[in-house]
């Protein structure tokens, strides 16, 4: 009776890997529980020192020793000079253009930085007009006022479409380092500012990351002032609004967020705003600091906010209610909130008719489950359960794997990395010789690991497809999270065979459920199911039925106007 009850249970085997399959995801869970603890409480005793009252003390007065009050400008011209020379250091690109201005008989200076600045537009709209003003205007019967001042300078002498004033030296100092033209002149207590910075910038190109065969060619470049003006450019649109921050305790820099007043959700705004202005960090020198400081959630591999180089995604992106965030000196903006469907989304799909642009969006959806898939299941297959796999398909794999060394898992190890490694080669390469190197790279690697008898053909046939299915996902961030959790689920593979294939891709689906983007679910509208939405997943429905903007943007306008 007993050895018949014993013959019904499972092999230690299947037992073992069933108590693996329960251990793994209780330890992540715990693991990731832990972490989550120990970062909190490290914040909340920091927020308790910070909020110790000898502690605001003592960083008060080490406030006051780091930066004293800035002082007025006074007027007086020598002191004033002084006082810009001895803060300016020994910046030597940094020019005192020193000149009287004959009507008034006052000393004055240009102090500018080489190189940050029209030449032309300075000598001719400003040194020109203030030189020269008293013999041009000697002969005019026009009442002139006894003393100088500022408003008579800014409204009848220079043509320029921007001039402001600076009281303070501090603020003086830095306008001057970011690239602005300081006039100071004797009398004055007020310096201005005349015209804006005008460094050589690169010229309006295709983007690179985003390439399109339909649409329009033009991209994003570093300068914030040029970006904004393409979103204008997109079109009339009188609730567009741009907000302007500035980020960066040591280097400065500003950052605009872009949104349409009338649809956005304001508790987004407000939160997006929220999180923007309490970045601290000394220098933004990319989009992505921004990115990693504002994100929910730092510990997930899947990126929480979209990064983009199109304009015309921009406005898209604004038209369903997310908002976008633009940084000086990058040419990459970001768009959030961010949903998964989103990463597998070209504008391409727009600009073609629904039923070619539904073709290549399922295209891209199968490609993105090759890429994160494919070689843990090829594991399983192989080392596990080859019994699932057709008897003549299976009898053809043996064929080729006859006198191969190494488990499966090694093999696929293997040629993952040198794909990986080649791929990384081919960006990092000058242009000329890069994709001639990954293409040689890969057929010669491959066909000499297959001739040395290290892996076998229908490898080499796996890991192809998955590359080319990870170079059909249209965002390169998302493409990198799944190479990288790729390799999670060859481990997974490795460790339990189906089991494990099947665990890992639920507890990425898991995780899924549980991340949010600024409060929207990420797999919506999968998660919370929104069936609304499911015209724009994985059809692109024909534009005369989405009518609706997205439910789970919460916006103020539901409907699309025509």
């Amino acid at each position: 009776m007993w050895s018949k009850i014993i013959s019904y249970l499972p092999s230690w085997s299947t037992l073992f890997q069933a108590g693996l399959a329960l251990i793994i995801p209780l330890g992540i869970y715990y693991i990731n529980t832990s972490i989550y603890s120990f970062v909190g409480s490290k914040g909340a005793k920091s927020k308790h020192s910070s909020s110790h009252p000898l502690s605001n003390k003592h960083n008060e007065g080490h406030m006051n020793q780091q930066h004293e009050p800035s002082s007025k400008i006074t007027g007086n011209y020598d002191s004033d000079l002084q006082a810009i020379r001895e803060a300016i250091g020994e910046n030597s690109d940094v020019h005192f253009r020193e000149f009287v201005m004959k009507k008034f008989h006052a000393r004055s200076v240009l102090v500018f930085i080489e190189g940050m600045q029209d030449e032309k537009l300075m000598s001719k709209q400003v040194l020109e007009v203030l030189m020269f003003e008293g013999q041009q205007q000697g002969q005019d019967q026009q009442e002139q006022p006894e003393g100088i001042s500022n408003s008579f300078i800014k409204e009848s002498l220079m043509p320029l479409t921007q001039i402001s004033e600076v009281t303070r030296m501090e603020e003086l100092y830095e306008f001057i380092l970011l690239g602005h033209t300081a006039l100071l002149i004797e009398g004055m207590k007020e310096a201005l500012l005349v015209g804006p910075p005008n460094g050589a910038i690169r010229s309006v190109n295709e983007p690179t990351s985003e390439a399109l065969l339909r649409g329009p060619r033009i991209g994003f470049t570093e300068v914030l002032s040029e970006n904004t003006s393409m979103l204008r450019r997109q079109g009339l649109n009188k609730s567009l609004e741009l907000k302007k921050f500035q980020v960066g305790s040591r280097i400065k820099k500003d950052l605009v967020i872009a949104y349409i007043k009338d649809i956005v959700n304001p508790d987004l705004l407000e939160e997006v705003s929220r999180r923007i202005s309490k970045i601290d960090m000394d220098f933004l020198p990319e989009s992505g600091y921004v990115e990693q400081l504002i994100e929910d959630n730092y510990l997930s591999p899947f990126q929480q906010a979209h990064n983009t180089e199109r304009p015309d995604r921009v406005i898209n992106a604004l038209l369903e209610g997310r908002i976008a965030i633009l940084l000086d000196g990058t040419p990459f903006a970001l768009i959030v909130p961010v949903t998964f469907s989103m990463l597998l989304q070209s504008p391409e799909d727009y600009y073609e008719r629904w039923i070619p642009g539904t073709l290549l969006r399922l295209l891209r959806f199968s490609g993105a489950f090759i890429a994160l898939m494919g070689p843990a299941l090829y594991i399983s297959f192989i080392s596990f359960h080859p019994g699932l796999i057709p008897t003549k398909l299976v009898i053809s794999i043996i064929g080729t794997r006859q006198g191969v060394p190494f488990p499966s898992v090694i093999e696929v190890m293997i040629l993952e990395i040198s794909i990986e490694i080649l791929r990384e080669a081919g960006i990092r390469l000058p242009k000329p010789i890069g994709p001639a190197m990954g293409i040689v790279g890969g057929l010669v690697i491959g066909d000499a690991a297959v001739n040395a008898g290290i892996v076998s053909p229908f490898l080499v046939i796996v890991v192809a497809v998955t590359a080319i299915s990870s170079f059909s996902i249209p965002t390169y961030s998302a493409g990198i999270t799944l190479r990288l959790l790729r390799f999670v689920g060859m481990f997974f593979a490795a460790m339990l065979g189906m089991f494990g294939t099947i665990l890992f891709f639920l507890l990425i689906c898991i995780h899924l459920t549980k991340l949010k983007s600024f409060g929207v679910p990420y797999v919506t509208p999968f998660s919370p199911m929104r069936l609304s939405d499911w015209k724009d997943l994985y059809i692109r429905a024909p534009m005369s039925l989405m009518k609706r903007r997205p439910v789970m943007m919460k916006t103020q306008q539901r409907k699309r106007r025509s």
